[in-house]
């Protein structure tokens, strides 16, 4: 998994960087929470590991950055340089982190940290791809939102969208519905408009 791996200090980037890289995964740097957020503008990065304090961006500002700005879900663990107080943690969680570390990092922490991390991402596109998928009626074609209401597909699609519609009749259609009307009331046979432009020379 790539990581972005964001801290300020020389040398505890380093002993960060080795323990990510000795267990298997790829790292990108960043120095602090300006050039974090510049990184993740331009690779989909979805696991950092974030120091606290820092100059310019502090990790708790980058934290809410992303969970403002990001549409997928990005996994974060924060990192400390002591245990945090009941306080820091429900402002950290306020933010959005995931969780937390102390400095400095225990690979052996780390490894069970990203598998957990690891799971909620598979979890989170799991149902990504899912909401994806909109129902619809194989008869009728209305379709369900999310409180499981039935309601035209026009107007589904304008609450979220607000396109609007503007209605016609498919040569299909037309063929099937609208020539026996026109039939029965003696007008005999009346090309769709799309099929008589196709057949002018």
């Amino acid at each position: 998994m790539k990581i972005l791996a964001v801290e300020d200090d020389p040398i505890a980037r380093a002993v960060l960087d080795a323990s990510l890289r000795s267990l298997g995964h790829e790292v990108v740097h960043a120095q602090d929470g300006e050039a974090a957020w510049a990184i993740l503008q331009k690779q989909p990065l979805r696991l950092v590991v974030c120091d606290w304090l820092m100059p310019t961006m502090d990790g708790l500002e980058l934290c809410r950055l992303i969970r403002d700005r990001t549409a997928e879900y990005v996994y974060f663990i924060l990192l400390s340089n002591q245990s945090a107080s009941g306080e820091d943690q429900d402002a950290a969680l306020a933010a959005g982190v995931d969780d937390f570390l102390n400095k400095p990092v225990n690979p052996r922490e780390l490894k069970m940290r990203f598998h957990v991390a690891e799971r909620i991402l598979g979890f989170t596109a799991h149902i990504q791809k899912l909401e994806s998928f909109i129902p619809i009626c194989s008869y009728c074609k209305k379709v369900r939102d999310d409180q499981s209401y039935w309601q035209q597909i026009e107007s589904f699609i304008n609450e979220r969208t607000g396109s609007e519609f503007s209605h016609s009749v498919c040569p299909d259609c037309y063929e099937q519905h609208i020539t026996p009307e026109l039939r029965a009331l003696g007008l005999g046979h009346l090309q769709h408009p799309e099929c008589r432009k196709k057949a002018k020379p």
